[in-house]
């Protein structure tokens, strides 16, 4: 019974996996199905939270010095090309200084993951508006970092 289940696992993930590539380029399956940068990153400098038009919600983290992105994290409730497109981004802001992090675009993402169908492209779009967020965030409390223990904006 059990090697029956494994054999029909085995044929439904195959499945899954066909129709994937006939949507979504190899970039992004990857990106979704090993995600980099996932989780909070400790002690932050800059956050940014957006929650997109479809309702999916990003949250994008930076660790910066010297004025560069050093570390870069993302977490999404969203679908499979929201987890790729926040994935991707973080990998792009890495070692960018701020200034050129905040020139990231929809585009730069979205050709990065070698495309997404029409319906997925606002997945993009949030995860770039949601770097922007962190790096607003960034730069409002770099001059002041005891406003943010105590939650002053």
């Amino acid at each position: 019974m059990t090697e029956e289940f494994d054999d029909s696992f085995k044929e439904l993930e195959q499945s899954v996996m066909e129709d994937m590539k006939r949507v979504y380029s190899e970039k992004t399956i990857d990106h979704f199905l090993s995600p980099r940068n996932l989780g909070e990153i400790p002690a932050h400098d800059g956050f940014g939270r957006v929650t997109g038009p479809c309702g999916d919600t990003m949250e994008i983290y930076l660790k910066v010095r010297d004025g560069r992105v050093m570390n870069a994290s993302f977490w999404t409730d969203g679908c499979g090309p929201s987890i790729a497109s926040g994935s991707m981004v973080t990998e792009l802001a890495k070692g960018k200084s701020i200034s050129e992090a905040q020139k990231i675009t929809q585009q730069d993402v979205l050709d990065a993951l070698g495309g997404l169908p029409e319906d997925s492209l606002h997945c993009t779009l949030l995860a770039a508006n949601t770097l922007k967020e962190a790096i607003k965030d960034y730069l409002a409390f770099r001059k002041e970092p005891w406003k943010r223990a105590y939650g002053v904006h």
